[in-house]
C-alpha cells in the first residue's frame, strides 16, 4: 500500500503539471517526510532525461517570512532541471505554469564537486555567488501546502533566472548583503541575507549535506538557490521584476503570455 500512495501520488502531481490543473493538497496521503521525498523523487524522475538533465538543487523555505505565509517549520530541497532556467533579461513562459509567484535570493554555482560537507570546504568548491530570482509554483490548489505537500512537489519550484554578478562568497559576508525586488518599478520585497537561514552559507551547507545523504552530492557546474531573502509575490503577466542585492548585482525578467 505504501508503493501505491506514493505512486499515485506521483501521478497526481506529473498530471497537474502536464495539465495546469492543481489538485488537492496529498499530505493526507503520507506518512512521513521521507514518503514525502520519495514522492519527490518519483515525480522528477518523469521529468528527468539525458535532454533534460539535473543542474542543480535548491533549498526552499529558508526565510521565516516565507514560512510564515505557508504555514510550515523547516527548511526543505528540490532540485532544478535545465528546462527551468531563463537567462537574466528573458522571458518567463507564463503558460507553463498555474499559479506563480517570484522571489529573490542568492544563488552559488559550483567549479568543482563537493566531496566534503563542512563550511570549508563546500565554500572551496564554489564558483561564485549571484543574485537570482526564483519563480516558485505549486501544483496545489489555492498554494494550500503542509510540508508534506511542498516536498513532494519539488519544493513548489518553478523555474529561475540568474543575474550576470559574479562574486567570490569567501570575500563578502553574505549575511550583510540587502535584498531589494520590485516589481514595475515598485518594491514589493525586502530583505537581508540573514534572512536566509542566519547565513546564505549555511543554506547551501545544509543542502550538500541532504545532497550527498540522499546519494547525489553536488557536482561541479550546478546551481544551488539557496532560498528568499524576503516575501514572494504573486505573478502575473506583463509584469517586469527586478531584483538587486547589495555588493552581488541585479537580476531581472518579464513576465510573458498568458497565464
Amino acid at each position: 500500500m505504501s508503493d501505491d500512495r506514493i505512486r499515485a501520488a506521483a501521478r497526481a502531481l506529473t498530471e497537474a503539471l502536464e495539465t495546469r490543473v492543481p489538485i488537492a493538497p496529498i499530505a493526507s496521503s503520507l506518512h512521513s517526510l521521507e514518503e514525502a521525498y520519495q514522492v519527490q523523487a518519483l515525480h522528477m524522475s518523469e521529468r528527468e532525461t539525458a535532454d533534460n538533465p539535473l543542474v542543480g538543487h535548491k533549498v526552499g523555505l529558508t526565510s521565516e517570512a516565507v514560512r510564515r505565509q505557508l504555514g510550515v517549520d523547516q527548511p526543505d530541497f528540490g532540485i532544478l532541471l535545465a528546462d527551468m532556467e531563463i537567462h537574466d533579461g528573458g522571458q518567463i513562459d507564463m503558460r507553463r505554469l498555474i499559479q506563480p509567484k517570484v522571489e529573490a535570493e542568492i544563488a552559488f554555482v559550483l567549479d568543482t564537486d563537493v566531496d566534503e560537507v563542512d563550511r570549508e570546504s563546500v565554500l572551496r568548491a564554489v564558483e561564485y555567488a549571484t543574485p537570482a530570482l526564483e519563480i516558485v509554483d505549486s501544483r496545489i490548489q489555492d498554494w494550500r501546502i503542509g510540508l508534506f505537500d511542498t516536498v513532494a512537489d519539488n519544493a513548489s519550484s518553478g523555474m529561475y533566472v540568474l543575474g550576470e554578478g559574479t562574486v567570490d562568497p569567501r570575500r563578502v559576508d553574505l549575511r550583510d548583503v540587502v535584498m531589494s525586488m520590485a516589481i514595475d518599478g515598485e518594491v514589493v520585497s525586502t530583505g537581508r541575507g540573514s534572512d536566509c537561514l542566519g547565513d546564505p552559507v549555511e543554506a547551501l551547507v545544509w543542502v550538500a549535506r541532504v545532497a550527498a545523504e540522499q546519494g547525489r552530492p553536488l557536482r561541479a557546474g550546478e546551481v544551488v538557490l539557496s532560498g528568499a531573502l524576503g516575501p514572494m509575490v504573486a505573478l502575473r503577466p506583463g509584469m517586469s521584476i527586478v531584483a538587486e542585492v547589495e555588493g552581488l548585482g541585479r537580476v531581472t525578467a518579464f513576465a510573458g503570455g498568458e497565464s
